[in-house]
């Protein structure tokens, strides 16, 4: 589960790129300007919505840090630059000026901060997050909430299942709701305040319909929040918006990152449930030796999340002149951090880095993020999906696949996932 100091993306892959130049991009036409970075006007950033993964290996070749005019963005590509960027936030801010995320949900978020602020932000919410806490308080409700959704997907029948509509996106509301301490809330209400608040944090084009879908979802949770925080001060308990209520945090800083924890902490686990039964579909040597083996599940968690990132790309921006992977910088320079690329980059994972293979000798990834903005969920995503909610599928369903008859559908580059996966298991 994504936590509060998960990625977010600065572009929307959704959007048209025949408007008007945004702010955000009239504040970085001139970045490119003392840089002597290769390029990369062959890149139809369009396409990378069907599959980006040819596009990431000709840039990790030719160009691993290369301008993208059609972005007015740096893209770094490479293990090496992405790693770098991640261990210097002092040179690679968070702050990134002319926010979309703050714009989307009000305020400046933890991800948008560098520590100190990050870390004061961030540290009420690392004890509800840690691993005692998550095998304690929270694996028995993932677990209890993975059975009633695999009631459901079972109700749906073989012929009809969709594993992302039926079990893995209302499943991933539903452990988000608990976790965070939504009460009055539904499923269908968080999940779309997360696809809401992702399409405004990608909304650099400025298009006023997703701003009002946004703004609207923006109001809701704002005002439950407004009741939650004064309840949660007066009756805490073990979830995240309680923590934070109780952090001795203003109030805004509070339902600021409430809201960055719904935008990624619904998205990211619903892709990784699908990923994972996805790639083990599609690899059924690793399916039998997985089913065989219940010690590899944490292998096959940790090798789709590197294979098949759903976070695929977060901006930071450069507070001074640097040099980079050996291209110049120049100060204030956004740039977009493309993590997907880095998880498949054969200087760091050798020649078969493009290959699923839970046999993998283990090597550090990056879709977790790294250095102080190390995604601190990663352990509940651990648990929630890989320990319980794809184990417990198999168990229900151990022939769960891919229905062949019915075609499955991706969307997107910077979050990256399955928008509609037909299961059977006949």
């Amino acid at each position: 589960m994504t936590s509060p100091a998960a990625q977010c993306p600065f572009h929307d892959p959704t959007a048209s790129n025949t408007a008007t130049t945004s702010p955000v991009q009239q504040a970085t036409q001139s970045a490119s300007a003392g840089s002597d970075a290769p390029v990369a006007d062959w890149l139809d950033v369009d396409s990378l919505a069907a599959d980006p993964y040819d596009a990431y290996a000709r840039l990790r070749e030719e160009s691993p840090v290369a301008w993208v005019p059609k972005l007015q963005r740096f893209l770094v590509t490479s293990y090496s630059g992405c790693h770098g960027i991640e261990q210097d936030q002092e040179i690679f801010s968070a702050n990134v000026s002319g926010s979309t995320m703050n714009r989307a949900i009000g305020a400046q978020p933890m991800l948008r901060k560098d520590d100190p602020e990050h870390a004061t932000d961030r540290a009420p919410i690392n004890p509800v997050l840690r691993p005692k806490s998550i095998k304690e308080a929270w694996a028995p409700v993932f677990a209890r909430n993975a059975e009633s959704y695999l009631d459901a997907l079972e109700d749906k029948g073989p012929q009809n299942a969709d594993l992302n509509a039926d079990y893995a996106a209302p499943l991933a509301s539903k452990n988000l709701i608990d976790l965070l301490g939504l009460r009055d809330t539904d499923v269908h209400q968080v999940r779309r305040w997360s696809h809401d608040f992702i399409a405004g944090m990608g909304n650099v084009l400025g298009d006023p319909d997703i701003w009002a879908r946004c703004d609207a979802s923006t109001s809701e949770a704002d005002a439950l929040l407004a009741e939650l925080i004064p309840f949660y001060r007066r009756h805490p308990d073990a979830s995240l918006v309680s923590a934070l209520a109780n952090s001795g945090l203003p109030a805004q800083n509070v339902a600021a990152n409430v809201k960055l924890a719904i935008s990624g902490g619904m998205n990211e686990p619903q892709h990784m449930i699908t990923n994972m039964v996805w790639a083990l579909s599609l690899h059924p040597a690793q399916r039998e030796a997985v089913l065989a083996d219940p010690a590899l599940w944490a292998a096959a968690f940790d090798e789709t999340v590197r294979w098949q990132s759903p976070i695929g790309m977060y901006p930071r921006q450069s507070t001074r002149a640097t040099v980079l992977d050996g291209v110049h910088l120049p100060a204030g320079a956004g740039i977009g951090v493309v993590v997907a690329s880095a998880n498949r980059d054969q200087t760091q994972f050798g020649e078969t880095a493009a290959d699923f293979d839970i046999h993998r000798p283990k090597r550090p990834h990056l879709a977790f993020g790294a250095g102080v903005h190390l995604c601190a969920g990663h352990w509940a995503a651990k648990t929630a999906i890989g320990q319980i909610a794809v184990p417990k599928a198999y168990e229900r369903f151990p022939a769960l696949r891919l229905d062949g008859d019915r075609p499955e559908a991706w969307g997107g580059w910077v979050f990256r996932g399955l928008t509609s996966m037909p299961v059977t298991w006949n």
